[in-house]
C-alpha cells in the first residue's frame, strides 16, 4: 500500500511545491491534493495548471494518488434547495474533469447528509429526501465519471447519513457504475461501528482509504487523536484491507499540523507493517 498524507495537514498558505517537498522530507512518497473554491486547485483550474502541478510533484519525487474536497458540506447534493444542489453537482463534475488532468483515478465526495451539527449553516434534509436527492445527483454525474474515467469516492462522514456498511454498499450498487465507490475513512465509523467490518462488507467497492484515529469515550470532534492513540484496531484494519485485496494508497488525514509530520509518518510506518 502507498503511504500518503493529506495536503490539508500543511499550512494552507504553503505553495504545493513546498507541500510536496516537506511531505517527501518526512517520509511520505504521496500527497493527496484538495480542490476548493479558493486555493491552488479549484473548479476553474485548467489543463495547463494541472500539468504544472504534476511537474512540481515529479520534480520533488512524490506522486498524487487522489483528490479530496470539502465542497459537499457547503454545497450538499442532498439538500432541498435546488440551486444549492445544482451548484454541488456542477462542483463535482468540474472536480472530475480537473482530476482527469491530474491523472487521478478517484475524487473524494461528501454526499451531503441529513445534518452536520459542526458545520455552521449546513443545509439539512430529512433522511429519505437526502437519500433520494443524493442518489439522483450522483446518477446524473455517472456519465461524467464514465467519460473522465475518474471514480466518485463517496466518503463515510459525520452526516447522520449512510450509517451502516450495508446501506453504503446498496447506495453504491444502485448507481450501477464502475466509477462509483467508497472513499473509506477508518476513523469516522468508530462511533457507530467497526472499520474492519465495513472494509469486508464494502470489499472491492473501496477506491481509496483515509487513516485517522478516534477516542470513542470522548464522542465529539475532540475525540479525533493521533494515530494509534485511539480505538481503531489497526491490526484488524490492515488484515481486512489485505483480505479484500486492497493495495492502493492509504492517506493520513490531518489538518494544519506540520510539526506533527514526523510522528504521523512514524505511526503510518507502524500501521503498514502490521
Amino acid at each position: 500500500m502507498l503511504k500518503s498524507i493529506s495536503a490539508w495537514a500543511f499550512d494552507p498558505a504553503r505553495p504545493l511545491n513546498e507541500v510536496f517537498a516537506l511531505a517527501k522530507e518526512n517520509g511520505f512518497p504521496a500527497v493527496e491534493v484538495a480542490i476548493a473554491e479558493d486555493g491552488p486547485i479549484t473548479p476553474q483550474s485548467t489543463e495547463d495548471d494541472c500539468k504544472r502541478i504534476l511537474e512540481q510533484a515529479e520534480k520533488v519525487g512524490v506522486v498524487i494518488p487522489s483528490m479530496a474536497s470539502g465542497g459537499g458540506w457547503s454545497l450538499p447534493i442532498s439538500c432541498t434547495d435546488e440551486a444549492t444542489r445544482r451548484k454541488g453537482i456542477d462542483f463535482i463534475a468540474s472536480s472530475l474533469r480537473v482530476a482527469k488532468w491530474l491523472n487521478l483515478d478517484t475524487i473524494l465526495v461528501v454526499p451531503g447528509g441529513v445534518a452536520a451539527d459542526f458545520i455552521d449553516g449546513f443545509k439539512r434534509a430529512p433522511y429519505d429526501v437526502a437519500y433520494k436527492n443524493a442518489k439522483a445527483a450522483l446518477q446524473e454525474l455517472v456519465p461524467v465519471a464514465n467519460e473522465t474515467q475518474v471514480s466518485i469516492g463517496i466518503e463515510n462522514v459525520w452526516n447522520k447519513f449512510l450509517l451502516s456498511p450495508l446501506e453504503m454498499r446498496q447506495f453504491i450498487d444502485d448507481l450501477n457504475c464502475d466509477y462509483a465507490g467508497s472513499y473509506f475513512d477508518v476513523g469516522n465509523v468508530i462511533q457507530t461501528g467497526f472499520p474492519e467490518q465495513w472494509i469486508r462488507i464494502l470489499g472491492k467497492r473501496i477506491k481509496k482509504v483515509h487513516f485517522k484515529d478516534f477516542k470513542e469515550s470522548v464522542g465529539t470532534l475532540d475525540g479525533f487523536c493521533d494515530l494509534l492513540d485511539g480505538d481503531v484496531d489497526y491490526a484488524e484494519v490492515m488484515k481486512a484491507l489485505r483480505e479484500i485485496g486492497y493495495d492502493g494508497p492509504v492517506t493520513a488525514e490531518f489538518f494544519t499540523c506540520e510539526n506533527d509530520l514526523p510522528k504521523i509518518s512514524e505511526a503510518m510506518d507502524k500501521i503498514l507493517s502490521m
